[in-house]
C-alpha cells in the first residue's frame, strides 16, 4: 500500500475571493458541514492508514493555520488517529513558490533522507478539491499504488461529463492485463476550446487530469533526473545535505528552515509535474477514477455544495441566487446573482460569470 503522502497546500486564492486571497487560500474555507478542503484533503490521507508520513507542502506565512486546521480535527477523530496526525503529519515550507515539481522533489528527497531503507509509494494529493466516497477513493489508490510498484508515473483520470475548458485532457491507450482500471496514457491535451472539447469526449478513451499523482520516490526522481535534468539537479545539494530539524506549532510537526532547500529554490525552474515529468515520460499510465470529483474552481461549483444558499440573506422579489456573507445581505429585484462579502470586501456576480472574479482579485491586491 501507500507509504507517505504529499498534499500539496499552496495557492494564491484568487478563484473563490473575496472569502479566499493570498493569506488564505481556497483549501482553508470550509464547505457545508464545516469542515475545510484541507481538512477534508487530509481526512482522505488518513482514510488511507499510511504506514509512513503525511508531508504537508506550503507557501510561507501559511504554516499557522495549517496547524490550526489539522488540530481542529483531534475532536473529531479517535484516539489512534489524533496519535497519527501528532506523530507523523508534517508541515513543510517552500521557501518560494515554484509550481508543482519543486515541492514533490523536495518532498520526495526528505522521505528518502529520514528513512533511507523504505521503498517510498507516495500519493501526492490536491487540498483544494472535493471527493468521495471514501471507500472508491481508497480502492482506487490501492490499483494506483499496484501500477506504480512496477515503475509507472500514475495519474488519477476523471471521466469528463461535459465538454469542459478549464482542464486539462488525458488521451489513453490500451489498459494493463492485470489492472484493467490502469492505462497507458497516449497524450496529454493543454484545456481545450470547447468545440475540442466535444471532440476528445466523443473519441470515449479521453480523462480530466485531476492534478493527484502516485509513483514510488526512486522511480521519480530517476524520471526527473531524464527528462528534466535542471531540476533534479538543483536539488542534489538537498539530498546531500543535512536532514531539516523538526520543530511544532500548536502540536503539529513543522520543519526549521532548510538552507538546501532554500539553495535548491533559487536554481530550480518554476514548472509543473506535468511538464516535468508526466508529459515526457514513457510510463505515464492513468487510473480511471471510480470517486467523485469536483475542484470547486468557481463560484459556480462552490455554490453546489450547499444546502442552504441563502443562509443570513433575504430575497425580495428575486429568486436562484447565491449568498455566502459576514453580514446580512438583501436582494431586491435581481436573479441569478452570487453574493459574497467576506474579510471586508464584496463580490456581486451574474451567476455564470466566474472567469472575472480572479481580474477583480488581482486589481485588489495591487
Amino acid at each position: 500500500m501507500v507509504t507517505d503522502v504529499v498534499i500539496l497546500a499552496g495557492g494564491f486564492g484568487e478563484r473563490l475571493w473575496p472569502a479566499s486571497g493570498k493569506n488564505y487560500p481556497k483549501q482553508f474555507l470550509k464547505l457545508d458541514g464545516n469542515l475545510s478542503f484541507l481538512q477534508q484533503s487530509l481526512i482522505r490521507a488518513l482514510y488511507i492508514k499510511p504506514a509512513g508520513k503525511i508531508l504537508i507542502v506550503t507557501r510561507l506565512g501559511l504554516e499557522e493555520t495549517i496547524a490550526k486546521q489539522c488540530q481542529e480535527l483531534f475532536d473529531l477523530q479517535d484516539a489512534k488517529t489524533v496519535q497519527k496526525i501528532k506523530n507523523d503529519v508534517i508541515i513543510i515550507s517552500e521557501p518560494k513558490p515554484k509550481h508543482t515539481t519543486a515541492p514533490i522533489v523536495l518532498a520526495c528527497h526528505y522521505l528518502n533522507m529520514t528513512a533511507p531503507d523504505v521503498k517510498h509509494s507516495i500519493l501526492v494529493l490536491t487540498s483544494d478539491h472535493i471527493i468521495g466516497p471514501l471507500s472508491a477513493f481508497k480502492n482506487d489508490v490501492e490499483k494506483a499504488h499496484q501500477s506504480a510498484e512496477k515503475g509507472h508515473f500514475i495519474t488519477f483520470g476523471i471521466q469528463p461529463y461535459e465538454p469542459a475548458t478549464g482542464y486539462g485532457y488525458i488521451i489513453t491507450g490500451e489498459a494493463e492485463k492485470d489492472n484493467p482500471q490502469s492505462y497507458a496514457i497516449k497524450e496529454f491535451k493543454e484545456k481545450p476550446d470547447k468545440q475540442t472539447a466535444e471532440k476528445f469526449i466523443a473519441m470515449g478513451n479521453c480523462r480530466w487530469n485531476s492534478g493527484m499523482f502516485t509513483f514510488t520516490a526512486d522511480f521519480f526522481l530517476e524520471e526527473l533526473k531524464k527528462c528534466t535534468p535542471e531540476a533534479y539537479d538543483a536539488f542534489i545539494c538537498v539530498s546531500k545535505g543535512a536532514i531539516p530539524k523538526v520543530d511544532s506549532i500548536d502540536g503539529i510537526q513543522m520543519l526549521y528552515p532548510w538552507p538546501e532547500a532554500e539553495h535548491a529554490y533559487d536554481t530550480t525552474p518554476a514548472i509543473a509535474v506535468d511538464k516535468s515529468i508526466a508529459e515526457k515520460t514513457k510510463n505515464a499510465y492513468s487510473v480511471l477514477a471510480t470517486f467523485t470529483w469536483d475542484d470547486v474552481g468557481t463560484w459556480d461549483s462552490f455554490e453546489k455544495h450547499f444546502h442552504n444558499k441563502t443562509e443570513n440573506a433575504i430575497l425580495a422579489g428575486s429568486e436562484n441566487c447565491f449568498v455566502y456573507s459576514d453580514i446580512p445581505v438583501a436582494i431586491c429585484g435581481l436573479d441569478d446573482v452570487t453574493v459574497v462579502i467576506k474579510n471586508g470586501k464584496a463580490l456581486v456576480m451574474r451567476k455564470g460569470c466566474s472567469s472575472l472574479v480572479r481580474e477583480a482579485a488581482q486589481h485588489f491586491s495591487e
